[in-house]
This record gives C-alpha cells, sequence and structure tokens, in this order.
C-alpha cells in the first residue's frame, strides 16, 4: 500500500477518479486513520482527503441515479 501520509489527492485528481478509484482511496483513508502512528496534523489532512472523495462519490452516485430515472421516465421500469 502507498503511504497515504505522502500523496495527497487534489481536486482535480478527485474529479477524473472513478468511483471504483474513490473507493479504494477512501479504504486507504480509513486504514490510515485507524492507524496508531499517525499525529494528529496528518490525521486531520486524511480525514479532510476522505471527506472530499466522500463528496465526490455521493455526487457521481447521484448522477448515476438521475441517469436511471431518466432512463426510467422513458419506458423503462420505474423502479431499480
Amino acid at each position: 500500500m502507498e503511504n497515504i501520509k505522502e500523496k495527497k489527492i487534489q481536486d482535480s485528481e478527485a474529479d477524473v477518479l472513478t468511483l471504483e478509484e474513490a473507493f479504494g482511496r477512501l479504504d486507504q483513508v480509513v486504514e490510515a486513520l485507524e492507524s496508531r502512528e499517525i499525529s494528529l496534523e496528518d490525521s486531520f489532512r486524511i480525514y479532510q482527503e476522505g471527506m472530499k472523495l466522500l463528496r465526490m462519490c455521493n455526487e457521481k452516485i447521484d448522477q448515476v441515479e438521475k441517469k436511471i430515472l431518466v432512463i426510467n421516465g422513458e419506458g423503462g421500469l420505474d423502479e431499480f
């Protein structure tokens, strides 16, 4: 695993991550935050990164749900 303290994701990078990549990165964030060897400063920075990733994931999931609703509105099933 890459050292999460050394690799900080930038906002522009978060926009190009796939949902799967973002979830993988979130797993790394959680693992780092659970580590007893992390400083308070690094914990705060990594937490902020995790929150950015979480917002991005929620936005992407919302976009997919809207696309599904549009497809359903055009004659598909009402539920997904």
